[in-house]
């Protein structure tokens, strides 16, 4: 059923050489090119570029400070990994120095706008995560994992400030 799904495509080089507009896709298969993409938008720093790409334009070092935390590295293979996918468009200015810019294509603005979504549900519900982790951490008290867990928590929480 998984070849059936995915036009019969057995590895990722295949998959992206077939014909998309007769081709049925599907997460949960393999071979299915969806889930690389999918990989893209929901891993860690993809889903927090798509959100900072959704407030404004943003030049390469601007985006860096905007996503706290990313390194250069990883900000730079997370925008061409965006970009091939036809999320992110990249424009590069003729000026001296070089001027680049990121803004979201509009394929790229519909999965912001879900994962913002998302983000905010996440945010808003935090109390009830942080409840949860006390109560599992409680009742696991007898572990030093836990105890280190429920403290760094605390900082993460100390720290934070709202929003």
């Amino acid at each position: 059923m998984d070849s059936e799904r995915t036009g019969g495509a057995s590895t990722t080089q295949d998959a992206e050489n077939v014909d998309t507009e007769n081709l049925a896709f599907d997460v949960f298969a393999r071979a299915c090119p969806s889930r690389g993409t999918l990989e893209h938008v929901t891993g860690k720093w993809g889903g927090l570029i798509l959100s900072a790409l959704h407030d404004s334009t943003f030049r390469f070092n601007e985006l860096r400070r905007r996503v706290d935390g990313v390194s250069e590295k990883m900000l730079s293979q997370t925008l061409h990994a965006l970009e091939r996918d036809g999320l992110v468009h990249r424009e590069a200015q003729p000026t001296n120095p070089p001027r680049v810019d990121y803004r979201l294509t509009p394929l790229g603005s519909a999965v912001a706008e879900r994962l913002l979504g998302l983000i905010h549900l996440v945010e808003d519900r935090m109390p009830e995560v942080l409840t949860a982790r006390e109560r599992y951490d409680t009742t696991r008290a007898g572990s030093g994992e836990a105890s280190a867990a429920r403290d760094a928590g605390r900082a993460v929480v100390a720290g934070r400030g709202g929003r």
